[in-house]
């Protein structure tokens, strides 16, 4: 695929995958209106097209389930979170493959990354279910570059023994190119995406953290995916071109990219979250909270509630909502296990969080 294309064959070509079709929308209105008027000399009886388009009407969204655990123990909290979609997990699950995919955006730094306890309660509670003998762990590294180096500096290497699962690299397992928008000039940019998480064959699990973030608000399940997918290879690290140079483009390449990344359970580590200049950066917060759904949205808008952050502040899950991609209404999430007022901590956020905000006015064209 060529990508000189223009915006509108850009749209298309997103909105044809499945993606947010209210956040195009925005970005559409936006451009009408800083673009030149119906130049005179156009024949009058040339027809012109409309400048307003219906709303498509989607089928409501279904309520959702998130279980909410908390204690002292983190694989403990981990494993019950998930045992409570013990039947839904195992029937989704079927006969596909698993990936764990981690969270390591620094991996010098264990506060910022999913931590192995998270993770083996994770690995224990497929093995309970009869499904650890075909899961691989799968990351692309940022801080350390090679995904099993970082493996093995956050204390993981024992998992692969005492569960029998495989360690990948996602950069090493191939690419498709996908376009991802860039907010200078409103053109796509091809963006190199992993085979393994746009692989329908697999079953993605997301061992997500509750985490402030520097140009999104929070990371939770889906960031981790979506940000997690692109690789680094021949010296290029495609991350950068997902962020779509500036917040605007980091929160639209989020919503627009989950219909083909999301994760299909999401389980969100709260025991120790971080706050501050997250995600690689902040500081530790001791929530001793842990999330799981087969609803990645639900569980991002309760993990938010969590984080003590205005929902509407958050722009990527804003979008995912609006494109009805999961639950995003806490009236329609029913929290089983703990209550979701009692655990409530108001997290800092990151400093640069005027700026953040930003993604609620789009770019204008020229």
């Amino acid at each position: 695929m060529a990508f000189g294309h223009s915006r509108r064959d850009f749209l298309r070509f997103t909105l044809s995958s499945g993606a947010a079709a209210v956040v195009a929308a925005r970005w559409a209105r936006s451009a009408r209106a800083a673009a030149p008027t119906r130049p005179a000399t156009m024949p009058a009886t040339m027809p012109l097209r409309p400048t307003t388009r219906p709303v498509q009407v989607l089928p409501a969204v279904a309520a959702a389930r998130v279980a909410l655990t908390t204690g002292e123990d983190r694989a403990d909290i981990a494993f019950k979170a998930l045992k409570t979609f013990e039947k839904e997990i195992t029937a989704a699950i079927g006969n596909k493959r698993i990936i764990l995919k981690p969270n390591n955006v620094n991996g010098r730094n264990p506060v910022a990354c999913s931590d192995p306890k998270n993770l083996e309660g994770c690995l224990e509670f497929l093995k309970s279910i009869g499904k650890i003998g075909n899961v691989v762990m799968a990351e692309s590294g940022v801080s350390i570059p090679k995904a099993l180096d970082s493996f093995a500096a956050l204390g993981y290497n024992p998992l692969a023994d005492k569960y029998g699962i495989k360690f990948l690299d996602l950069d090493d397992e191939g690419f498709e190119i996908l376009p991802c928008f860039d907010q200078t000039d409103m053109r796509p940019r091809p963006v190199r995406f992993s085979k393994l998480l746009l692989d329908p064959s697999y079953f993605i699990i997301s061992a997500a953290k509750l985490k402030t973030h520097d140009r999104a608000v929070a990371t939770l399940s889906l960031k981790n995916i979506v940000f997690g997918a692109p690789v680094k290879t021949g010296g290029f690290n495609d991350k950068a071109i997902l962020h779509g140079s500036g917040v605007y483009g980091t929160n639209f390449n989020l919503a627009a990219m989950a219909p083909r990344l999301h994760p299909h359970l999401a389980l969100i580590d709260g025991y120790q979250g971080m706050e501050g200049n997250g995600p690689g950066n902040g500081t530790p917060v001791e929530h001793r909270v842990c999330l799981a759904s087969l609803d990645w949205l639900a569980a991002d808008r309760v993990g938010i509630e969590l984080m003590g952050i205005d929902p509407a502040t958050v722009g990527y899950l804003n979008f995912c909502s609006e494109s009805h991609l999961g639950q995003f209404n806490l009236a329609q999430i029913e929290v089983i296990g703990a209550a979701v007022k009692d655990h409530i901590k108001k997290y800092k956020l990151h400093d640069a969080i005027k700026d953040e905000l930003q993604w609620m006015t789009p770019p204008k064209i020229g």
